[in-house]
């Protein structure tokens, strides 16, 4: 079966993974992760991509962003991968890919699960066993939404801006959330729809979001189709 091309829908945020080649390190220094972020915030803008949440984790990243158009969010992960790649490999005497195929990204429901996919991203390091608490970790969006220091990176969503009137009351609130843990089932919910590139949200967004897009945006679902019957075995089976 042909694979779908990858539902980009613009003014939608969208979650996306993108890991190093068999797992190996795509940041080995603070060097490293400052160049990224330094080319991932001259493409966003270069390409009309607001960046809500990210992580840079040794072998892999998450970035929650929304396009302005249809092309922008792969023109920004290109251009990035084309500055940083060739620095990387000049950098440590290697040569050929530093990403695991393309990119990963599904689009994201921002009234239902906005918040859950930004503390997903920036509460990774925590699961992952690297620090005791997100505020511990440099290289993510979190010290920004919860009052640390502002990073010129992020363009902050207005489901963020929903959490308070003031920054006071959003950063306090923003923190209060993060310490509410995802569930397992959470965590691999939102994995699997990134990994597979199907949206992420409730049935009626998915259902409006075909409509739009006039395409599927969720797997088939298994089984005969409504009101087919099953016929009866025959004698030989």
């Amino acid at each position: 079966m042909a694979r779908l091309p990858r539902l980009v829908v613009p003014q939608q945020p969208h979650h996306i993974i993108q890991r190093g080649i068999d797992r190996q390190p795509i940041f080995r220094d603070a060097a490293d992760y400052t160049a990224f972020l330094a080319w991932l915030r001259e493409a966003s803008r270069q390409f009309k991509v607001a960046i809500h949440a990210y992580v840079l984790l040794p072998d892999h990243l998450h970035v929650l962003a929304t396009p302005a158009d249809q092309v922008g969010l792969g023109r920004m992960m290109q251009w990035v991968g084309r500055q940083y790649v060739p620095y990387f490999n000049n950098k440590y005497g290697r040569a050929g890919t530093l990403w695991q195929g393309r990119y990963k990204a599904t689009v994201i429901d921002a009234e239902k699960y906005f918040m859950t996919c930004s503390r997903y991203i920036e509460l990774n390091p925590v699961r992952a066993g690297i620090v005791g608490s997100a505020a511990e970790y440099p290289w993510s969006s979190y010290v920004h939404h919860a009052g640390g220091k502002p990073d010129p990176l992020i363009t902050d969503h207005a489901m963020y801006w929903a959490l308070g009137n003031t920054p006071f009351d959003r950063e306090a609130n923003y923190r209060n959330l993060a310490e509410q843990a995802l569930t397992l089932q959470e965590v691999e919910a939102l994995s699997e729809a990134t990994l597979k590139g199907w949206a992420f949200g409730s049935e009626k967004f998915k259902g409006r979001l075909e409509k739009t897009v006039n395409r599927r945006v969720s797997p088939a679902k298994r089984g005969r189709p409504a009101g087919k019957v099953a016929e009866p075995p025959s004698d030989s089976e």
